[in-house]
């Protein structure tokens, strides 16, 4: 709900539901409000000025907190790609925020790093609905799956925000605002980058007239990013992976037709065998067999 207050400030309250508003039956405990305001008020510290909004307060007994809203006027990221708005220097902004998350979010104290070790929301609205429920559904695909779930369980090395995505970033005066913080914990920075090229490797796939410039921004986000850890070949293995849950899992995207979403789910099936080792390649390959 967005809250305007005189001399022009505005909050947006945010309560959790224990049903999430998907068609699937898909719950997760109302507890996960905590931990959006514990990443909010480390986000505020750590990602770069302005790309974040600042937590007013926070009510535990109701579940809800407050946030600063976004000025106006604003627009949300995935709504300006599908409307054919499209900014390359914005996958730019992308990569360097999400540098900036994983790369302070490493350094973090001891007490800070204690209170996002807990993973218990993360595994229920993206472990389990991604992975574990495509894996379920999907034979040839499990071994795959599982390996990536339990891959994650082995890592904790920084702050993973966990819906790093274009429809949870508004555009405001050409810049980049993130939002939606509730799975974030400590963690596998790899799933960021892998759920972040998935959806721009699917929107490659809807738009076969704009595909070329998809491709091109999501190794141009990449390339931003800039990789110090070694994570390319896991990064490659969670974007297939991504690829697969957004049109098998719990929330397949919306936009993608049930044949895209087929022959989505076929290309991706054709590469797990022999996984590409870089995104140069994945994005060469992918185009291939989308074709």
């Amino acid at each position: 709900m967005l809250v305007e207050i005189a001399e022009g400030k505005s909050w947006v309250m945010k309560q959790a539901l224990e049903k999430l508003r998907v068609a699937a039956d898909w719950h997760c405990s109302l507890e996960r409000i905590h931990r959006e305001a514990l990443a909010l008020a480390l986000l505020e510290r750590i990602a770069p000025p302005g790309t974040t909004t600042p937590l007013i307060f926070e009510d535990r007994e109701q579940f809800l907190l407050a946030m600063q809203a976004v000025p106006s006027p604003h627009i949300n990221w995935k709504q300006a790609l599908m409307e054919g708005m499209f900014d390359e220097r914005l996958f730019d902004q992308a990569g360097s925020l999400l540098r900036a998350i994983h790369t302070q979010g490493a350094e973090l104290e001891d007490a800070a790093r204690r209170e996002f070790a807990d993973r218990t929301f993360f595994h229920s609205l993206r472990v389990e609905p991604y992975y574990l429920y495509t894996a379920s559904i999907l034979p040839d695909a499990a071994g795959f799956l599982h390996a990536l779930a339990a891959g994650m369980d082995t890592f904790a090395e920084t702050i993973v925000h966990g819906d790093f995505s274009p429809k949870n970033m508004l555009i405001h005066k050409e810049r980049l605002v993130l939002l939606d913080h509730e799975v974030a914990h400590l963690g596998d920075p790899a799933f960021d980058l892998g759920f972040f090229l998935a959806h721009v490797l699917s929107k490659a796939h809807h738009f076969p007239e704009r595909r070329d410039r998809f491709l091109d921004a999501a190794l141009r986000f990449w390339r931003v990013y800039e990789d110090t850890r070694g994570l390319e070949s896991r990064a490659v293995r969670h974007t297939l992976g991504c690829l697969l849950a957004r049109v098998a899992g719990r929330s397949p995207l919306e936009y993608l037709s049930s044949a895209e979403r087929q022959h989505q789910q076929s290309a991706v099936l054709s590469l797990l065998n022999a996984p590409p080792q870089t995104m140069a390649k994945l994005a060469e390959q992918f185009r291939e067999r989308i074709r």
